[in-house]
């Protein structure tokens, strides 16, 4: 550890050492756009780098004006668009003023434009950050096929989704945004592929981000510079030969004119999709010997998966507007859970078959109130907005159990009654002050208060007893309150002429309140304050190299249903409980990495205090086990990365190695120590585009063993092959896709744990033959519809 810091603080002094050697770069350009007449005109202007044609900034303007800062490049190309004007592009170069004036710019009508020779090239698909923020593109790429969200995520480099878990490697999970606004899990589940533009993958959030997670996906939607009415349908039909078929229709529409913008999406899914858990368990100890192997097949109905959603705006000028938002999901699933588990001990051998009809609908709802505000300018801003979210889930399983033990027969039926709802209530105020050109305050503060009830009923019936009655110890009521109100401050600025910095803390106080009467009565109540500085540090040396420094702090909080202790039942030695007794994972993290050309380096290290991890733990009978969430002692991480993007007219391709090292710690569950060995990531995706006909994308990753001392991952990876074509100029895409191909992406494991061992193997509908249909409509000609929503971290843990 010391030898590390020393390694950071000798980088930072050498990095800062040599900024006095940079060269002078433009850093704002401004202008505004006219045609012949001498009418403002709308549209877009973008920043391209001379390189590679990357786009360094980006910017819509309606009244004619705009103004682009913090470009920091010697040579740059100027591109204005839009429906209005043919396009065009100015080349600049630094000659001495580091803030060029462009006065009025005159643009062509767009009258001939058909007659153009226009040059198509692929979208690259990173570009990376100097602060070692990695922006990824979707349109017009493999990930652009993906179905939902979920999916798209799965595909994006150094992300791994795996078991409900959204994580970046070498910094652990990740909290998702939506266009710079905390959302929960199931608002992002609904968010459709067809709007989204880009995702920024940040591994070093700074203060203005909640401190829940590790690190920060930022999913960004597309923006249009037009009004009137635009649109798109989408029809995706899914073949697995290990799930089934699956359809998933997709709708969305704009609508925009004067003031008042309005939005509305529509997406249903149906069908059958599968999952398949392996597991056994064995304690090899003689007097207490036993081996239990377990096999659950989730068989899911998509009885009607829906998201659905509509947006209002007013805008008062260009430099406000207040914006009202209602969305929602359905989630109405059936079918069956067939487990068979199948004992050996010291008594003899005993056979269970246990299958679950499932009854389970949630529904749940978002509103958002939110106000933005240009107060000056220089571009200072206030936002002010409000949200309410709720949760309705209930459950009506049935379940049949037949047993042979000591070679009789047994059967009986149960029934799991479940009703849950969650409420939470958030208000938060952002204020971005420009001090001047490279100086920045950014101060806000949010409150949240989440109310959270929960009752579970279990009834029992012999077979050949018609009566069910109420089994008290599988029964139990859940009550918990929280309040956390969280205030930041962070300042930017620059150091010299090519150093530039961003410093500041976040502090969080939190109160909760919790009640169950599981495993007898028990309350709990606390109150706890936690303050999360960071620092980051970004070295522009020249053109072509660039380098960056950071260190940051955050916080994980345990999700509500891991707090509460009530039974999923799998079978009659299988249950899944929440853990009440779980505290909060602390995280400090470092980085340093720097940027030559296209590659991209970056190491890091990361430290937690209390890491939340799981574990299938001994029950109260010599049989039973409890799958739980569990904090461990502390975790060390080192990680590096490399990667490397290029671009020609035919071929575009991003490839990345990454290597992480994993080093686990705990000296109160008994787990059994084994061996530290790092894991490898490797990382390639390709665009290979035949002119006039069609698209190749081929994308392949490959994530390998990891043993990080208290357990062992097994390696995992996936190849997924598409092919893609456009038609009525473009208004009808065609895709077919064939996902993971050799079906390799499984999550399996071993470790050892109060003297039993343990191994799984779980296997996902991953491997699929996927059609995907989609038409585009309008007729539009610019667009001011922004939707901004306020999220705190509070709805990511009610999932």
């Amino acid at each position: 550890m010391r030898f590390l810091i020393l390694v950071f603080i000798y980088i930072y002094f050498f990095f800062f050492n040599a900024v006095l050697s940079n060269a002078q770069t433009i850093q704002k350009i401004s202008g505004k756009v006219v045609n012949r007449n001498n009418e403002l005109m709308m549209g877009n202007v973008s920043v391209l780098s001379v390189r590679d044609s990357v786009i360094i900034k980006q910017q819509e303007f309606l009244d004619g004006v705009f103004q682009l800062s913090d470009i920091n490049q010697k040579e740059i190309i100027l591109k204005l668009t839009s429906a209005e004007f043919a396009d065009k592009f100015i080349r600049l170069n630094y000659s001495g003023a580091a803030n060029i004036d462009l006065g009025s710019i005159i643009v062509s009508e767009n009258n001939n434009q058909l007659n153009e020779i226009v040059v198509k090239s692929q979208p690259s698909l990173l570009k990376y950050g100097a602060n070692g923020t990695i922006d990824v593109n979707v349109t017009g790429t493999v990930l652009a096929t993906s179905s939902s969200v979920n999916e798209l995520l799965g595909r994006v480099p150094n992300v791994v989704v795996a078991e409900g878990q959204i994580s970046v490697l070498g910094k652990g999970e990740a909290i998702i945004y939506l266009n710079g606004i905390l959302i929960n899990y199931e608002r992002f589940a609904a968010i459709p592929v067809s709007q989204i533009a880009k995702i920024e993958v940040i591994s070093n959030p700074s203060s203005k981000y909640d401190a829940e997670g590790k690190a920060v996906v930022n999913i960004i939607t597309k923006q249009n510079i037009e009004s009137g009415i635009m649109g798109s349908a989408s029809q995706h039909i899914t073949v697995s030969k290990f799930a089934g078929t699956s359809t998933n229709t997709l709708f969305d529409f704009n609508y925009s004119k004067g003031r008042f913008s309005f939005i509305t999406n529509y997406g249903l899914q149906l069908g059958k999709g599968r999952e398949l858990l392996y597991t056994t368990r064995t304690r090899p100890n003689p007097d207490e010997y036993m081996r239990s192997v377990l096999t659950t097949d989730w068989r899911r109905e998509y009885n009607n998966y829906s998201n659905f959603g509509f947006g209002l705006q007013y805008t008062f000028s260009p430099k406000s507007y207040v914006s009202l938002a209602y969305s929602g999901n359905i989630e109405d699933l059936g079918g069956v859970v067939e487990s068979r588990n199948s004992i050996d001990n010291n008594s003899g051998s005993n056979f269970y078959a246990t299958d679950i009809a499932k009854n389970d609908v949630l529904l749940n709802q978002f509103v958002n109130l939110n106000y933005n505000l240009i107060t000056d300018p220089k571009g200072s801003s206030l936002f002010i907005g409000t949200q309410y979210s709720n949760y309705n889930g209930t459950v009506r399983d049935f379940i049949e159990e037949n047993s042979l033990v000591d070679e009789n027969n047994i059967q009986k039926y149960l029934k799991n009654n479940v009703g849950s709802t969650i409420n939470i209530a958030a208000a938060q105020a952002d204020y971005s002050k420009k001090i001047k050109e490279n100086t920045k305050l950014e101060m806000g503060a949010k409150y949240s208060y989440a109310t959270i009830k929960s009752g579970t009923d279990f009834l029992i019936a012999n077979a050949d007893d018609v009566n069910f009655e109420l089994d008290d110890e599988l029964s139990s009521d859940f009550k918990y309150n929280e309040k956390i109100a969280a205030a930041y401050f962070t300042f930017g600025s620059t150091l010299g002429e090519k150093v530039n910095f961003s410093v500041g803390v976040r502090t969080e106080r939190t109160n909760y309140d919790l009640y169950t009467n599981a495993n007898g009565i028990q309350k709990f109540e606390k109150s706890y304050g936690s303050f999360f500085p960071n620092l980051l540090l970004n070295f522009d040396f020249s053109e072509d190299w660039e380098g960056h420094f950071s260190y940051v702090s955050r916080i994980t909080r345990p999700r509500y249903q891991a707090l509460n202790p009530y039974v999923i039942y799998q079978d009659p030695f299988t249950t899944i409980e929440g853990n009440p007794n779980l505290l909060p994972e602390k995280v400090h993290a470092f980085e340093i990495g720097t940027m030559y050309k296209k590659f991209d380096f970056k190491m890091g290290y990361t430290y937690k205090i209390d890491p939340i991890s799981a574990a299938a733990l001994r029950g109260d009978t010599p049989n039973s086990y409890i799958l739980r969430s569990l904090n461990l002692e502390k975790e060390h991480t080192f990680f590096t990365s490399l990667s490397r993007s290029f671009n020609v007219k035919w071929w575009n391709s991003t490839n990345t190695v990454s290597m992480n090292l994993t080093k686990a710690i705990d000296n109160f569950y008994e787990y059994a120590m084994g061996p530290v060995k790092p894991q490898i990531y490797l990382y390639s995706n390709n665009t290979f585009t035949i002119p006039d006909l069609f698209k190749v994308q081929l994308l392949a990753w490959y994530l390998g063993n990891k043993s990080y001392g208290l357990r062992s991952d097994n390696s995992r990876s996936t190849v997924t092959l598409g092919i893609e074509r456009n038609f009525f100029k473009d208004a009808l895409k065609l895709n077919f896709t064939a996902n993971d191909i050799f079906h390799k992406f499984m999550v399996s494991g071993d470790y050892e744990v109060g003297q039993t061992q343990i191994y799984y193997h779980r296997t996902y509908t991953s491997n699929y033959f996927k059609l995907i249909a989609t038409y585009s409509f309008g007729n539009s000609k610019k667009t001011t519809y922004k939707k901004s929503e306020i999220e705190q971290s509070e709805n990511n843990r009610a999932r």
